[in-house]
């Protein structure tokens, strides 16, 4: 550890929070159909894909026409890119000749994209044609970002209506986040990508000769322009299968951080987007304020392990200073946590080559951070709209406490909102605990492991909280294109995508039709430091809902294997 590593990972919290702020201003304009300064360019462009598709952007939608439209609009996408994985090698841009897609790997891969998880069963640059990448990813990576930004713009229009009837018009709030927001800033992103050094190339490949004479072949692909909005949109997926480790992705420490910052800066404008939305800036500080904390304490928990050497090296008398295995050690070890941990909080475009590299402490703190729910930013929209839900559980909290019915920016909460609520929160653990413990006890499943030890374990309860999460990293040793993994991986996606997505606008159904509240004396403060630590105790429990049962699997896990054997 050091101070200029100290230094370089606050430097990166510190400019997304910073740099999220005024986008989240402008992001707010967005959701609220505002004038920007966009709209001369895009207002026209905008109107015509609105008269295509016959949509009045003008009509509001209840909260189950919403959620309807939201899933129609994402099971399309779906099918159209599963068809493209599918019939990959009849298709145009396709210079390496690659073959279509298995089908559960197509499935796997589809879903990943649609639910804006982007694990990766597959090799980018040996799997995936041009076309598949452009295409196919590149509109996922817009469509599915955006598509996370409609769940709390819904959201913040139920507090801020008094009796309303709807939620908004999800085709109006896909169409503008995608437009006026993740486009601008992708093409901006795309062109100081490519100008600092990013590949971007419809070649097959280039041969390179190395210092000793030899020939090389370098796979080339458009990387910068699906590089900005992966970043951007909160994805991962990277055209190379070591994505962002890359040096064809990420060549500098410029890029590093330039791409540090950028797969984080949505999601938490999107919090401050909310908080203009709601006229509650005050009270959606104190959620930034938790993130905030929970997020630089693990990611200091991170640097501070992975500053010590290996217990096996130190067993074997091997001296070394820190545990470099598998880190990006072309920009030093911190530029490595200062990934980890804000990445595991949000999404992955990972900057090591498997998290299965790091430290067993830091390994637990990245899993802990995905099954707090991906809040810490989360995807945009996403992630804010379960900061909100835990907020909500939280007054409820301390209303029992002091025998009231507790609010929340306006609005009485009350049972037929905490049940939505619940739902959003407990099916990471359902999804994550259940696949784990099916797969440690499946024959099948056990074949795609390296380590069949504790280790392994760890492997398969990193792959589903990944998916459940909607994170998309993972731990090396786990061989995942396989019909079992892909296919449950993908279940697991889905639902903790499109659950707790329903679940939240199930929410903003029910309190667009409240009155809108003017605060009381008996109205809990949520802008106080007090409200800040009870948020985070209340994020603490939950997240522990899945973290602690998960160490009581490896006994149950040896026991079922003792009795497999026996039988045997």
């Amino acid at each position: 550890m050091t101070l200029q590593g100290w230094g370089e990972i606050a430097l990166t919290l510190s400019l997304s929070v910073l740099i999220g702020w005024p986008i989240g201003i402008y992001l707010s304009r967005v959701w609220n159909g505002e004038r920007t300064w966009l709209d001369p360019v895009l207002k026209p462009v905008e109107g015509v894909f609105y008269r295509c598709a016959g949509v009045d952007p003008n009509r509001s939608q209840g909260w189950t026409g919403y959620a309807a439209a939201l899933i129609a609009f994402n099971a399309a996408g779906f099918f159209l890119l599963f068809a493209i994985l599918r019939l990959q090698a009849f298709l145009p841009l396709n210079p390496q000749g690659f073959a279509g897609l298995s089908p559960h790997l197509a499935f796997n891969t589809a879903v990943s994209f649609v639910t804006n998880t982007n694990w990766q069963s597959y090799g980018g640059e040996s799997t995936t044609s041009t076309f598949s990448q452009m295409v196919g990813f590149t509109t996922q990576n817009f469509l599915s970002a955006a598509t996370g930004a409609t769940i709390a713009a819904a959201l913040a229009r139920a507090f801020v209506a008094s009796r309303g009837e709807g939620v908004g018009n999800f085709w109006a709030d896909v169409t503008r986040t995608t437009l006026y927001l993740l486009l601008p800033l992708s093409i901006v992103l795309a062109l100081v990508l490519a100008g600092l050094g990013v590949v971007q190339s419809l070649a097959a490949s280039a041969t390179a000769t190395g210092l000793e004479g030899g020939s090389q072949t370098l796979s080339l692909f458009p990387a910068a322009s699906q590089e900005a909005i992966k970043q951007l949109g909160i994805n991962g997926g990277g055209v190379f299968n070591a994505n962002s480790a890359h040096p064809f992705e990420n060549p500098s420490p410029l890029t590093n951080l330039i791409e540090a910052v950028a797969i984080n800066v949505l999601g938490w404008a999107a919090f401050f987007a909310f908080g203009r939305c709601v006229l509650a800036k005050k009270d959606v500080r104190a959620l930034v304020a938790a993130g905030f904390i929970l997020l630089s304490v693990c990611t200091a928990g991170i640097y501070v392990a992975e500053s010590q050497p290996a217990p096996a090296l130190v067993a074997a008398g091997i001296e070394k200073p820190v545990n470099l295995e598998g880190k990006e050690t072309r920009f030093g070890l911190p530029s490595s946590v200062a990934w980890a941990g804000p990445t595991t909080g949000a999404s992955n475009g990972s900057v090591n080559s498997m998290h299965g590299s790091y430290m067993p402490l830091s390994g637990g703190l990245m899993m802990f951070l995905m099954q707090l729910g991906e809040i810490l930013p989360g995807g945009i929209g996403s992630g804010i709209a379960i900061m909100v839900v835990m907020a909500m559980l939280a007054v409820f909290v301390a209303g029992l406490m002091v025998g009231r019915t507790p609010e929340y920016l306006g609005k009485k909460i009350e049972a037929r909102e905490i049940q939505y609520a619940m739902i959003a929160v407990l099916v990471l653990p359902l999804a994550i605990l259940g696949f784990t413990a099916i797969a440690a006890v499946f024959p099948t499943a056990m074949e795609g492991l390296l380590n069949h030890g504790p280790h392994g374990l760890s492997e398969m309860l990193y792959a589903y909280t990944s998916a459940a999460a909607n994170n998309g990293s993972a731990f090396a040793g786990l061989t995942a294109n396989a019909p079992w993994w892909n296919t449950t991986l993908g279940i697991g996606m889905l639902l903790g995508r499109f659950v707790p997505a329903v679940a939240v606008l199930a929410i903003a159904g029910s309190l667009v039709v409240k009155p809108k509240l003017a605060p009381s004396t008996g109205t809990l403060p949520t802008d106080s430091a007090q409200f800040i630590g009870l948020l985070i105790g209340v994020i603490l429990i939950l997240g522990g809902l899945q973290f602690f049962p998960a160490l009581a699997l490896g006994p149950i896990v040896e026991h079922f294997q003792m009795l497999a054997g026996a039988a045997q």
